[in-house]
């Protein structure tokens, strides 16, 4: 992936964190370097102080909150929508309202990473951010899964669908900032390596969050409950990231802008300054992500729904019932085994790369491509087959696995790299914009779905058609992933003729 580049007059640094007894004290003239290196300051470039490699078990407990995050995701995905049926919305309406996070995360990701990036608290850059949004989480999750207990009737449904919004605002807060902390401190060559960590905690994230609707047969029944078990998950991650890590201030110089709009002017100075090579894999991850959203969001309802037969609506104890029952279970015991998977082939990823002299394009066209293979067998061959469904599911790991942990990868050793060039990076931001590339792909898949059912109401018919769009868009997106150019490092052009940047 390529690393976002500032253009001249931004000058955005990467952020220096400490951890006792890694760091040796400094003298005088050391500590007035670090000091320097550490200011904020719009004129002139300047790069980050060198500091010796972190241990990888201290890195991992900086990456922990990420664990926390994807159980969230990963309970919100499957859940939201068939709780807001729940409520009493329709099919249509609940897919549509889904499109929260896509339009959210778009706009609240690059908006809080350049903010993450520029912020000049004592406590920090980006620990002050994470904590504002673990609270604010506590606060919108709560009121959304309260919903129904707090107000009856069609007033729940008008409560809890904008309250579904501000919890995906407060999400994308407490996600943003995490990568760019890891990748602040990570060396260049650990920076792919924990990319992959993070899809490790991801994977475990995914046990986690499929567990927990494992704990009621219909967890749309209990959203409360299981909404206070997720958000205590991720205090506890956020607080052991808070007691590891300690981060020098960024200092403001007395030249520098504090104009409100300088993070969407960063904004826009950092889509400038990219390596075309970003805009090659924007592509292939907003075409990867209409199929990954397919399952993540939707494979509860279609197990549910197409394979088992069953209606949460129905009375309780009738076939009906019991069968949606039986399709919940079988989703959140294959959602299980398929996190485990994605912990096997996060580990496989990591040791190609690292172990081999194979290209990350070899590694990601692949998986991308099976993907397209099992969803067109989830849309024409699965028909009633618990089983084969179950197959078709696990496999669905691959895309979502590569698209993780290799283009971030790819973008934190680009600005790592930069960063030692002396050039202008901004770690948070680009982070956060190539998250909106996953953004737009949810979008595309959510409202496409949602046409669909407004055009053929009956759920079991409507949901075999989006694993088709899923299918069509892995396939381009695996053609698009194996001409990526990720060959070794050596100068590239930019959009702006003015630079260059290693890839």
């Amino acid at each position: 992936m390529a690393a976002a580049v500032a253009s001249d007059a931004t000058c955005e640094k990467t952020n220096v964190v400490e951890v006792e007894a890694v760091v040796p004290a400094c003298d005088g003239s050391k500590q007035e370097e670090i000091a320097n290196a550490n200011t904020f300051d719009d004129a002139k470039p300047g790069v980050a102080p060198t500091t010796a490699p972190w241990p990888l078990w201290k890195l991992c407990l900086l990456a922990l909150p990420q664990l926390g995050v994807q159980v969230m995701w990963c309970f919100l995905g499957p859940c939201s929508a068939p709780f807001m049926v729940h409520l009493g919305m329709g099919h249509s309406l609940a897919t549509l309202n889904n499109i929260a996070g896509p339009v959210v995360g778009f706009f609240t990701g690059p908006l809080v990473g350049a903010w993450s990036d520029r912020c000049t608290s004592r406590f920090g850059r980006r620990r002050p951010i994470i904590i504002g949004g673990l609270i604010s989480t506590w606060v919108a999750g709560i009121l959304f899964a309260a919903s129904e207990h707090m107000i009856s009737g069609s007033g729940a449904i008008a409560f809890a669908a904008p309250m579904f919004w501000v919890l995906d605002v407060t999400v994308n807060v407490l996600q943003t900032p995490n990568r760019a902390l890891v990748a602040d401190l990570a060396s260049e060559e650990q920076q792919v390596p924990m990319q992959v960590v993070f899809v490790f905690f991801m994977a475990i994230g995914n046990f986690i969050g499929f567990s927990i609707m494992q704990i009621y047969a219909v967890p749309t029944d209990h959203m409360l409950e299981l909404m206070l078990i997720i958000c205590s998950i991720n205090t506890v991650c956020v607080l052991i990231q808070s007691l590891v890590a300690k981060e020098t201030p960024l200092v403001r110089s007395a030249e520098s802008s504090s104009s409100c709009c300088g993070p969407v002017v960063s904004i826009f100075r950092s889509v400038k300054g990219m390596p075309r090579l970003f805009y090659h894999l924007a592509a292939v991850q907003c075409l990867v992500w209409i199929g990954n959203t397919a399952w993540n969001n939707y494979g509860a309802q279609w197990f549910a729904n197409s394979v088992y037969g069953g209606d949460q609506h129905a009375p309780e104890g009738s076939p009906e019932k019991i069968a949606y029952g039986k399709g919940m279970a079988a989703f959140g015991l294959g959602g299980q085994i398929k996190a485990g998977l994605q912990l096997t082939s996060a580990l496989i990823i990591i040791a190609l790369l690292l172990k081999t002299t194979v290209r990350p394009r070899t590694v990601y066209a692949p998986c991308v491509l099976i993907g397209a293979v099992v969803n067109f067998l989830a849309s024409f061959a699965v028909g009633t087959s618990g089983a084969f469904a179950t197959v078709c599911f696990l496999i669905s790991i691959l895309p979502e696995t590569g698209s993780f942990a290799i283009p971030f990868g790819l973008v934190a050793t680009l600005n790592k790299r930069a960063e030692q060039e002396g050039k202008q990076v901004s770690t948070a931001l680009q982070m956060a914009l190539l998250n909106c590339c996953v953004t737009v792909g949810q979008q595309i898949c959510t409202l496409s779905l949602a046409a669909i059912e407004a055009g053929i109401p009956d759920l079991k018919e409507a949901l075999p058609y989006v694993f088709i769009l899923a299918g069509v868009a892995h396939s381009l997106g695996g053609v698009g992933a194996a001409f990526l150019n990720d060959r070794p490092p050596q100068a590239i052009e930019t959009s702006d003729p003015s630079e260059t940047v290693k890839v």
